[in-house]
């Protein structure tokens, strides 16, 4: 077998279209080749939903591994200082390699001159700082690791310029950043040895998709960054040649589906490729929370970061989306949990109030549960205080052409005749929301996100209007501060999400809740 195993894999053609029916969760036709197996329609939905609902797994298990990376090597090199520190007591103190160098060690590097928590800790923040946990080669990079050391010494050895003298305190500070960084290097050189041999084919590798002409992705995949031994598991190439070539598990065109069915986790773009189709490639992979590398290119994507790496001496370009990626999404489920939980405690006693007015109101339950659609288009309950009478869904067909909006994605009445007299004070107010403060604890949504649509609703979408699915639903967001049925444009509201989703950060979505509070306060856009 060569650079590329078989797949086995099913004939996938779904294209990026819209469905032509809501999207709903079936079984898949099994992957075990008998003949005799019972056979299942596949589900006619956008192949762009099944990427996004595997983007949580991808971020999380790349967190995963970063994280073990992250601690293996702190313990590593804490390991080398200490084994360092020893043999530096060892041979000043104990005298091992004769009195005469016991004694000029002992002069230069007195008892108690180097704390070993404190300059472990300082070597931490050095390592830290220049990066040496990073991903790829820079964690072995020579000079990274000396410049570390360098700072790590400055910090502790500061001090005491002003007590020993600049000679006596340079020439410490010289031994010490030498024989720590020496340390180091010893190390990351034996961990690589070690684990090389212990583990030659280590776990976890991530399943490699590489996609290009077919002689461009041969000849990349054999190259010293992915191979056998490396992190990378080549599970098969994409060709952009037509026709493709025998070996390869499709042409460009059925790029989307190939990478669903593959599982890839990391995408490796070989040659040359028009920007239409890269772009295309990148924005799938990004989709799926896929790693994107490329070789060195020119690279003008709107919402595309590239980010040069080195693996084995080879440069490669990752491309990432700039935020929400797994250390940004769980942030923002950390701020979800605390700000739902707070939030419940703080207005339970309006919970309670709100639920008996609507009970006294009218008949029917006082929360009103209704399908949406989620993140990677999975469906959910969202919860809210009913606010229309009891059978209100079965009359929505009738009022369609009563809408505000001109869109059918988007539909709101005035004086719609469904809802109850308490029901429209609620609305006005926003206090019918205040219960998807349950959907953020069972996290099916964010406190801040873009709006979660009906199923019938996404029916009608086009492939760009997916990227809202990126992330969770929030409780408000982008379009709600913006004017909420002011807006009435669905392509301004998508543009306004996606906006969102591609510049998201902490102070992002404080902002967004502040606002809401403004525009809750004032009904600002309210029906």
């Amino acid at each position: 077998m060569g650079a590329f195993g078989v797949v086995e894999a099913e004939p996938f053609h779904i294209t990026n279209q819209q469905s032509e029916i809501a999207p709903v969760e079936r079984p898949t036709r099994p992957w075990s080749g008998d003949s005799r197996a019972p056979v299942y329609e596949r589900p006619r939905m956008p192949v762009r939903f099944g990427l996004q609902r595997r983007a949580q797994t991808n971020f999380r298990r790349h967190l995963l591994r970063d994280l073990r990376r992250f601690a293996v090597l702190v313990i590593a090199d804490l390991s080398s200082f200490y084994i360092m520190r020893e043999l530096v007591r060892a041979i000043r103190d104990q005298a091992v390699l004769g009195g005469f160098i016991s004694n000029e060690l002992r002069q230069l590097l007195p008892g108690g001159i180097l704390n070993g928590w404190q300059y472990a800790a300082a070597l931490f923040v050095g390592l830290v700082i220049l990066g040496n946990y990073g991903p790829g080669d820079q964690r072995r990079n020579a000079r990274r690791l000396f410049l570390a050391c360098a700072l790590a010494t400055a910090l502790p050895l500061w001090m005491t310029i002003w007590t020993r003298g600049v000679e006596l305190v340079l020439l410490q500070y010289g031994l010490t950043t030498g024989l720590v960084w020496l340390g180091l290097l010893i190390e990351r050189q034996l961990l690589d040895i070690v684990v090389t041999r212990v583990r030659p084919r280590p776990a976890g590798t991530l399943p490699t998709l590489f996609v290009g002409p077919a002689e461009e992705c041969r000849v990349t995949a054999v190259k010293s960054a992915f191979a056998d031994d490396s992190e990378y598991r080549t599970v098969g190439f994409v060709d952009t040649q037509v026709p493709p070539a025998d070996d390869a598990l499709g042409h460009i065109v059925d790029f989307a589906a190939v990478l669903h069915d593959t599982r890839a986790e990391v995408i490796v773009v070989c040659g040359y490729l028009s920007d239409a189709r890269f772009q295309g490639i990148v924005e799938a992979a990004l989709t799926a929370g896929c790693r994107v590398l490329s070789l060195p290119r020119s690279i003008v994507i709107a919402g595309v970061a590239p980010v040069l790496v080195w693996r084995r001496d080879q440069p490669l370009v990752e491309l990432t989306t700039p935020t929400l990626r797994g250390g940004q999404l769980f942030i923002k489920r950390v701020v979800d949990v605390i700000g739902a939980t707070v939030g419940l405690l703080v207005v339970s006693p309006v919970l309670l109030t709100v639920a008996a007015l609507v009970k006294i109101d009218s008949r029917g339950p006082v929360l009103f549960r209704q399908d949406r659609v989620g993140r990677g288009g999975r469906f959910f309950k969202i919860f809210k205080f009913r606010t229309m009478v009891a059978d209100a869904e079965g009359h929505r067909d009738e009022l369609l052409e009563r809408s505000i909006y001109p869109d059918r994605r988007l539909f709101k009445i005035l004086r719609d005749p469904r809802v109850t007299r308490l029901g429209a004070w609620l609305r006005r107010t926003s206090l019918d929301e205040l219960p998807q403060l349950i959907n953020v604890m069972r996290g099916e949504m964010s406190l801040v996100g873009p709006r979660p649509p009906l199923p019938s609703e996404v029916a009608l979408y086009e492939e760009h209007h997916y990227a809202r699915f990126d992330v969770k639903p929030g409780i408000t967001g982008p379009w709600q501060v913006a004017g909420r049925n002011q807006v009435t444009d669905f392509e301004q509201i998508v543009a306004l999400e996606t906006h969102y989703i591609r510049e998201w950060s902490l102070l992002m979505d404080l902002g967004v809740l502040l606002r809401t509070i403004v525009v809750v306060f004032t009904m600002r856009g309210a029906v």
